[in-house]
């Protein structure tokens, strides 16, 4: 609808009209401004498959979800990589929501995977900010397509379940730049979602729904965000510097009570109506961008889905360890299937993205009537239980088998939406099952079904490790194929596996004491932390195997000089030597040689995920701009680049790094510099300018030495005294002088040195 029409509209509406607007009583349900005839506009969990409330089954008491498709969770699809890939499931969901009559699928959700025990990190994609924003817009990029809104959450700092509703995550400027906010901005700022859903938790102490500086002149100011800003359900703590805050939708209702506060405000002028009505704008304009957009032909072919779901779960599942090249299988060997998940997988988190999924494809149904493969139970997982009853027929079964393969993983009970994680490990049942099972089988494959890193005590007595994430309801199909070789497995790690627990970056702090969160890593978050440590991981960021082979050569920068406003072409050459076709993910990270600031030894600045012929050579491309070697500066309050060398690094993981290149970028900008009386002398010597300045005092003899020889005055050089002095505080030549030098004319000096910049 015409801006001129909207506004037009809300002319039209009562004050109460409005603020019930703003409110999730009209947004939600399929009552609305009836007088006006304003359409109602339902949205649905997400984000990767609908969960939109079964309206029969709601009118039955029955409060269930509509069956629909389950598609790979966020952990997984970032491990593809493949923002095509990525790009056509969000297309396949935006067909369902028209299908449906959804107006908006509550995701992608982006928050940064700080800890392995995130209850909810198999939601998220990333411990890197570059993957989580690039991945989330993909999807964006497919749903919007289809004219149907995405919700990207939860802004901001939102990394823990514990406390979720309280906690005041402390996090520095330039770490919630750096990395917490960069996980949105790409996002927001390049394929516009339609709505940013905030976050529980408060930042810094103020809460996200009432959060101005973040909701306003950021989101909005800064990154052009032109949508509403929605809150997580129960988020609104103070409904009117909420909305001035700009948060515009309430969800849920709170039944007319938060109306009221803000009619009661508009009418005792404590709350200008123009806030008011800014919001109802906002909400209106992506009501009626659906309503005018709708596509009634639109059809949700559950089966067709299913198998795009099982397309994108091929992409998804990483190779982590493949000994004397055990995989892939031969389908005419026989196989011993361990363990509950081959038959029932865990292809899904629990809580609000819990999809009722219409369908479900495990391995063992996929296999069962080959008449060479058996399958035994292992172990249960609604309780960490070891029955002996079920180890014995599982080692039974290993022992007479060419390769054991045990489906392990996550228990519901482990990792959900609402609690964090206790630990890193497993069950411990399934642990002794994997035990027993490799020391009577040497051909011992674990595959893997769980939202983030576990540790695997095991990893050395087995010879194959497969994660397949959370891979939605077609995993079993995908990981079959991947096991006897029908697809050359592409995934990469999009987060570390540290050994154990401790040895992640935010161990220490993590889940704070009480209400606040202390965010001290800063911006090591991850293999940030890892690789500046040299710290050794189980499996490094971006790490994974494949069935074939790639060789990478011939790179090349556009410059080996440019200035910060240009941009650097890379490109590279990367050829499948092995005898199969495959696609691999080439990294691109960048490394300050010699920096000022504390920052890691190298980050990932670019990704591209290249499909190859046995014997074919790609080249591949990146362009790089000021970001890519600029860090957040909190004087300027700005991104900046040092003048300097970067080394730019292509690699298959973050620690397999294959070709390197160097290039000068020179600052365009320079940072305001105030001297003071405690400025050091090293400080200065940085500065040409006051260099010059400076230069007689730097003459003056220092330390006591007027009573001793010409020879020994001659044997302190300049060098050794700079050296003396580098680190000494202006003040200190009062002191050190013997009285040459008074207080008025150290104070000229400091201002001569200002007045110079």
């Amino acid at each position: 609808m015409e801006r001129e029409k909207l506004q037009e509209l809300i002319k039209q509406m009562t004050l109460e009209e409005k603020a019930s607007l703003c409110s999730g009583a009209d947004f939600w349900h399929t009552e609305s401004v009836d007088r006006l005839g304003i359409p109602a506009m339902m949205v649905s969990d997400g984000p990767h498959g609908l969960r939109k409330q079964d309206q029969e089954a709601d009118h039955l008491g029955m409060n269930d979800s509509i069956k629909a498709v389950c598609f790979p969770a966020g952990c997984g699809t970032a491990a593809s990589f493949n923002r095509e890939l990525i790009t056509r499931m969000g297309e396949t969901l935006g067909e369902e929501c028209q299908a449906e009559g959804v107006g908006v699928i509550l995701g992608p959700a982006v928050n940064i995977k700080r800890s392995p025990l995130c209850g909810r990190n198999f939601e998220y994609y990333s411990e890197d900010p570059l993957v989580a924003s690039e991945m989330a817009g993909a999807l964006i990029k497919g749903v919007q397509s289809k004219n149907v809104g995405t919700s990207i959450k939860h802004f901001l700092a939102n990394n823990q379940e514990t406390r979720r509703m309280s906690s005041s995550s402390e996090v520095d400027e330039r770490t919630l730049r750096e990395i917490y906010m960069a996980a949105f901005e790409g996002a927001v700022s390049k394929q516009k979602p339609w709505t940013v859903m905030c976050s529980y938790n408060k930042i810094n102490g103020t809460y996200a729904a009432e959060h101005k500086e973040a909701l306003t002149d950021i989101l909005r100011g800064e990154w052009g965000f032109d949508g509403f800003v929605v809150s997580d359900w129960g988020a609104v703590n103070n409904r009117v510097p909420d909305l001035e805050a700009g948060l515009d939708l309430e969800m849920p209702s709170s039944g007319g009570i938060n109306d009221k506060l803000i009619v009661d405000a508009v009418k005792d002028g404590s709350l200008d109506e123009a806030v008011l009505d800014r919001a109802v704008e906002r909400i209106l304009n992506i009501v009626y961008r659906f309503e005018e957009n709708r596509d009634k032909t639109a059809v949700f072919d559950r089966d067709r889905d299913h198998e795009m779901a099982k397309k994108v779960a091929e992409e998804t599942i990483v190779l982590l360890k493949n000994e004397d090249n055990l995989l892939p299988l031969s389908e005419k060997e026989d196989i011993a299937f361990i363990g509950k998940y081959a038959r029932k997988p865990r292809y899904q988190g629990g809580g609000s993205s819990h999809i009722n999924s219409h369908k479900v494809t495990g391995a063992w149904d996929c296999v069962k009537d080959w008449g060479n493969i058996t399958f035994a139970e292992g172990y249960a997982d609604d309780a960490d239980v070891v029955d002996e009853a079920m180890i014995a027929e599982a080692v039974a079964n290993a022992s007479k088998a060419k390769a054991a393969v045990i489906f392990a993983g996550l228990p519901d009970a482990f990792e959900s939406e609402g609690f964090d994680r206790a630990h890193m490990g497993m069950p411990g049942c399934q642990n002794e099952l994997i035990e027993r099972v490799a020391a009577v089988q040497p051909n011992t494959i674990v595959v893997l079904h769980n939202g983030s890193p576990v540790e695997m005590p095991w990893a050395d007595k087995v010879k194959g490790i497969v994660e397949a994430y959370l891979g939605g309801q077609a995993v079993g199909a995908a990981t079959v194929d991947i096991l006897f070789g029908k697809v050359n497995p592409s995934a990469k790690l999009p987060e570390s596996f540290p050994y154990k627990l401790e040895d992640n970056p935010s161990y220490l702090y993590y889940l704070g004491e009480g209400d606040r969160v202390e965010y001290r890593e800063g911006v090591f978050v991850g293999y940030r932390y890892y690789d500046t440590k040299k710290m050794e991981v189980r499996f490094p960021f971006g790490f994974g195997l494949s069935y074939t082979s790639y060789e990478y050569s011939n790179l090349k920068v556009s410059a080996d000089h440019i200035k910060d406003t240009d941009v650097l072409e890379v490109s590279v050459d990367v050829t499948n030597t092995g005898g199969m076709a495959g696609k691999e993910v080439v990294q691109l990270y960048v490394s300050d040689v010699e920096s000022t600031v504390i920052r890691p030894v190298k980050e990932l600045k670019g990704f591209e995920k290249v499909e190859l012929a046995p014997g074919e050579t790609k080249t591949v491309t990146f362009t790089l701009d000021k970001r890519a070697f600029a860090y957040w500066n909190t004087q300027l309050h700005d991104w900046h680049v040092e003048t300097g060398e970067f080394r730019i690094l292509i690699g298959k993981s973050s620690r397999d790094i294959q070709l390197e290149a160097a290039v000068t970028v020179e600052s365009t900008v320079k940072v305001p510099v105030h001297y003071t009386m405690d400025t050091t002398f090293g400080d200065l010597m940085k500065d040409e300018k006051a260099m010059q300045i400076i230069a007689p005092m730097m003459q003056l003899n220092i330390g006591g030495q007027q009573n001793e020889s010409d020879a020994a005055a001659e044997a302190i050089s300049r060098e050794m005294m700079e050296a003396m002095m580098k680190y000494m505080p202006i003040r200190g030549i009062l002191s050190f002088a013997g009285g040459k030098v008074t207080l008025e004319q150290l104070t000229g000096l400091l201002d001569q040195l200002n007045a110079a910049q």
